[in-house]
């Protein structure tokens, strides 16, 4: 498969690494003529409002929200999550989101930089480690969304961290960050191939 990865802001590196490493075509996405090429979609981990605002200054905004309501299997991690969620709890002033994803997301939620951690959680029935940089929480699902994973906060509560809608993927931490290719297998294998005929 020709996978296209969002390279505008954010640790796009990584996942182009991670898409090879699965004996993937990696394709990095600036521009629509590059978006037009590829199959499926990676969101990078970043600053999702920063690579929103350059998503709408390069063209892609709308291409990206088109591909992606017209079913193109797309992976969000962190930032990434953020920019595919239909509604953001705690928006920056005029944020916009690509959309797809029917959650409600909060930014920040575990809280800044120095906040970041890892954790081990149970990912579609594997133990796994996470990487939370600046993460966000799922704080509610639609009917259509499945909860592939969740994490308890220091406040007790546990929220969602890995969901899925479809042919959407999105995850709280970060994958790519590690040398663990499982959430980037989930995406390929169960979600791409199903998708893409």
């Amino acid at each position: 498969m020709k996978i296209g990865v969002l390279a505008l802001q954010g640790d796009f590196r990584e996942h182009l690494e991670a898409a090879k490493a699965s004996g993937h075509a990696a394709l990095s996405v600036k521009r629509v003529d590059e978006l037009n090429e590829v199959e499926a979609l990676i969101i990078p981990g970043g600053e999702s409002t920063t690579i929103a605002h350059l998503a709408k200054a390069f063209g892609l905004l709308e291409p990206l929200r088109e591909r992606i309501k017209g079913g193109m299997p797309t992976y969000g991690s962190c930032a990434g999550m953020i920019l595919l969620a239909d509604k953001i709890s705690n928006p920056a002033v005029g944020q916009e989101t690509f959309g797809g994803l029917d959650i409600v997301v909060r930014r920040n939620a575990f809280g800044r930089q120095v906040d970041s951690f890892e954790s081990e959680l149970d990912f579609v029935g594997a133990k796994m480690n996470a990487v939370f940089i600046r993460a966000p929480w799922v704080e509610s699902v639609g009917k259509s969304v499945e909860v592939l994973a969740s994490v308890k906060a220091s406040n007790g509560e546990v929220h969602p961290v890995a969901v899925r809608q479809g042919a959407l993927l999105a995850t709280s931490f970060h994958p790519e960050l590690t040398n663990d290719l499982r959430v980037h297998t989930y995406f390929f294998e169960e979600i791409c191939q199903g998708a893409i005929k």
